[in-house]
């Protein structure tokens, strides 16, 4: 199954890889010297660098393996006309009058923070496909929120 990426999200997938590939001479210098330390059944300190280095093959094989299942999302085929993935996408609640915009993105790149909604969120889905002016309701948590859409943009 392929794993839908931005550029700037495959950019940052293999910054990060390179990143804890760079931390491997570490962990192998902590094991070599660990070991140097004698009885390794009771050695503390080469058991934690041992699992260290699993922990760090573990996330490194995990990212290996994202990154060969990806596919790069050719954002020159993006258009505002209705609502898809890598819009930006201003709404407001009608109950309260309140103003979001948020960046409709993959599931490997959503941060709250940064304001990138995952498209499988249920605001996301309810978005998804509707133009500016819509009114759409989006069954969370809380209960039924109503949105509209005022503005679609790349």
């Amino acid at each position: 199954m392929a794993t839908y990426l931005t550029k700037e999200g495959y950019d940052k997938k293999m910054a990060e890889l390179a990143e804890l590939e760079a931390q491997r001479p570490a962990i192998k210098n902590a094991i070599a010297e660990a070991r140097d330390k004698g009885d390794l059944s009771e050695n503390a300190e080469y058991d934690a660098a041992k699992e260290a280095q699993g922990m760090l093959e573990m996330k490194i094989a995990k990212i290996k393996e994202l990154i060969a299942s990806s596919r790069i999302i050719d954002d020159s085929k993006l258009t505002t006309d209705e609502v898809s993935l890598l819009n930006k996408v201003t709404i407001k609640n009608l109950k309260n009058g309140t103003q979001m915009t948020y960046t409709i993105v993959t599931e490997n790149e959503a941060n709250l923070k940064e304001f990138k909604l995952a498209s499988s969120t249920p605001i996301a889905k309810a978005l998804m496909g509707h133009k500016v002016g819509d009114k759409v309701k989006v069954n969370a948590p809380v209960g039924v929120l109503e949105f509209e859409i005022l503005k679609i943009e790349l």
